[in-house]
């Protein structure tokens, strides 16, 4: 277990008002990060909107669900991608056969 702990650091995230405090792999920290400021900022943007209308549970729920939505919309585009190249050297290896 100590061998685990000498590869990963500590750091501390401030998410809605709550301090985070974890043990990341080293090459992860910046992922992280922006995660926890992805988060902080979709939540704010939402609490903005809602605060004094809907409670903290609901704002957080809804950021939750955006920042979901987009990770779904990214994954569906990754393969899409991928699709794509390799349609596009399928066609291209066609196309010198044909010649």
């Amino acid at each position: 277990m100590a061998e685990v702990n000498k590869e990963k650091q500590h750091i501390s995230l401030n998410i809605c008002d709550e301090k985070l405090d974890i043990y990341v792999k080293g090459d992860q920290e910046a992922f992280y990060r922006d995660a926890a400021k992805l988060a902080q900022n979709t939540y704010s943007k939402y609490a903005e909107l809602f605060r004094g209308r809907r409670s903290e549970r609901f704002i957080a729920a809804t950021a939750l669900l955006e920042i979901g939505v987009k990770f779904q919309m990214e994954q569906a585009n990754k393969e899409t991608d991928s699709y794509n190249s390799l349609l596009q050297r399928l066609t291209s290896d066609i196309d010198e056969a044909l010649k």
